[in-house]
């Protein structure tokens, strides 16, 4: 690997740039705040599960092109900034009463995808003199700009005929990523570069997790206050530790690849995340029905850590994991959703389950990880 790769950091602006996706993280989260008769209506969960993909790729596009092209220029703070402040209209038009907002976010939606995918013409004047690379540029500029004009699709759909369509350009933009990923994929990123910039992402995601459970701090220091606030607790930390161990353990960070696979895997990985902080908040609800909170908070679970399991495709040589390994957290996760769904109704012990399960898996891994040559 050449020094350039070895060498490239993440920009303190970027950084920046990150963290106004911790505000929309929790923007998003506020539409399940809702409850109907127990229940999270459908339709604020599908707007969440919308929203928060939307805004997830819409980092992950950024992400790539600074990752590639990036030069820190003042051409790439200038398109930067702008991202940011379209992204404040979309926290802005996200909200409960997603219906009277559709064009505020939509048209935000689109322009920041028309402004990655112009940021990605202007580049692929710089390499004429590399066919394949140039190609490429183009290749991604067509995918994001044509997901912009499916938003502009989705906002003329909803205007004549009250149908909301936002899943066909997200849809639209994964499917389309991932084969030009593969036609691509002699155009490698900076890997280093790229895992960094998804670890940071994550860790953010997680101060947003964090930030949730703070309800759990009760106005005293009754057994219950106490107990689920220490349990919340040990939950974020077993997470962001499994996390750790797989970025600094296991990760090759010298692999040659376009990361578009592993981008993909955060996706969900961060999706899930969010999924937990809200379900974390949800455990001492009563407002919620039980079971959809059990499912929820399973389900995010299991989310989060197959997408994690699954950057272990990144692995360093000689890591050994195979089909034991997958089978013996297969096994894993399947006790820990049967005792989940038992003690449904016996938060006490459900939470406490939740905490031997994220701490099971994660001494399951580091211990794999300490097997691995150094």
């Amino acid at each position: 690997m050449s020094e350039a790769v070895k060498e490239k950091k993440v920009e303190y602006l970027e950084l920046i740039y990150d963290l106004i996706f911790v505000y929309i993280i929790g923007r998003n989260n506020m539409l399940l705040h809702h409850t109907e008769g127990g229940f999270v209506p459908a339709g604020p969960f599908i707007a969440y599960i919308l929203c928060s993909l939307a805004v997830i790729q819409i980092w992950n596009y950024s992400t790539f092109y600074e990752n590639l092209y990036g030069r820190n220029s003042i051409r790439d703070h200038v398109f930067l900034f702008i991202n940011m402040y379209l992204l404040y209209h979309m926290a802005d038009g996200t909200s409960i009463s997603w219906q009277n907002e559709v064009y505020h976010y939509s048209i935000a939606w689109a322009l920041i995808l028309i402004n990655i995918g112009v940021q990605h013409l202007i580049e692929a004047r710089n390499h004429k003199n590399a066919p394949w690379e140039q190609k490429a540029c183009k290749s991604k500029a067509l995918i994001i700009l044509s997901e912009a004009a499916l938003v502009g699709v989705h906002m003329l759909i909803y205007r004549f005929f009250a149908v909301s369509t936002p899943y066909i350009p997200i849809l639209f933009g994964m499917a389309a990523m991932l084969v030009s990923g593969k036609k691509n994929r002699l155009v490698p990123v900076e890997f280093s570069h790229l895992t960094e910039r998804a670890m940071l992402y994550i860790v953010f995601t997680f101060g947003e997790m964090i930030i949730s459970i703070a309800s759990y701090f009760g106005d005293g220091f009754s057994f219950n206050d106490m107990y689920f606030s220490i349990m919340a607790f040990l939950i974020v930390v077993g997470l962001f530790l499994t996390y750790g161990v797989i970025y600094n353990k296991i990760i090759d960070r010298e692999t040659s690849t376009n990361g578009v696979f592993y981008m993909f895997l955060h996706i969900f990985i961060i999706l899930a995340l969010n999924n937990i902080s809200v379900s974390l908040e949800f455990m001492r609800d009563v407002s919620v029905d039980i079971l959809q909170k059990t499912l929820f908070l399973t389900g995010s679970f299991i989310l989060y850590f197959v997408f994690a399991f699954l950057t272990m495709i990144y692995a360093k040589k000689r890591c050994g994991f195979g089909l034991r390994f997958a089978l013996s957290l297969s096994s894993i996760s399947a006790c820990f959703i049967a005792l989940m769904l038992v003690f449904r109704e016996k938060m006490l012990i459900n939470i406490a389950i939740t905490v031997v399960f994220v701490f099971g898996i994660f001494f399951f891994i580091y211990t794999q990880s300490k097997k691995i040559p150094e």
